[in-house]
């Protein structure tokens, strides 16, 4: 039986942390690693929401910002990033207070405007986010 450590591989670390836990060797177990690596599974979580909320509201404004751009490309990934975002809020349903938290909101903006002008050399896109989410996830909705 092998006891790895976190710091020199921590895949092999995992695997032996959950056999310890199965066979519920709990004496064996690393605990500090362990809480360590169940906050960053939340914080993951909510790195993989804002993502999908930034790519889809930079798209949502490239496609109001560059009309005469507007294209099937644009379209496809709004339509798969608000899929995308509706599955991973029903799979995490505890990620649902993020999108009413105005300083989560300042980030996935910021990180929407740098997209956004990266992708279309323009820097004329407002400082606030102008949809809310109901809008921002409607598949029916796109600005005009």
């Amino acid at each position: 039986m092998t006891n790895s450590s976190y710091d020199s591989d921590v895949l092999a670390w995992s695997i032996d942390q959950a056999r310890f836990l199965r066979e519920r060797r709990f004496e064996l177990l690393d605990i500090e690693h362990l809480a360590d690596e169940i906050d960053d599974v939340g914080k993951s979580e909510q790195r993989e929401l804002a993502s999908r909320m930034a790519v889809l509201m930079a798209h949502l404004l490239k496609y109001q910002y560059q009309p005469d751009r507007k294209g099937s490309s644009w379209q496809n990934t709004i339509r798969t990033q608000r899929k995308a975002i509706k599955i991973h809020l029903k799979r995490v349903p505890s990620l649902k207070p993020k999108l009413t938290d105005p300083e989560w909101l300042e980030g996935v903006w910021a990180d929407t405007l740098t997209l956004a002008i990266t992708e279309t050399g323009l820097d004329v896109f407002p400082d606030d986010c102008p949809w809310s989410f109901e809008q921002i996830i409607d598949d029916g909705f796109l600005p005009d």
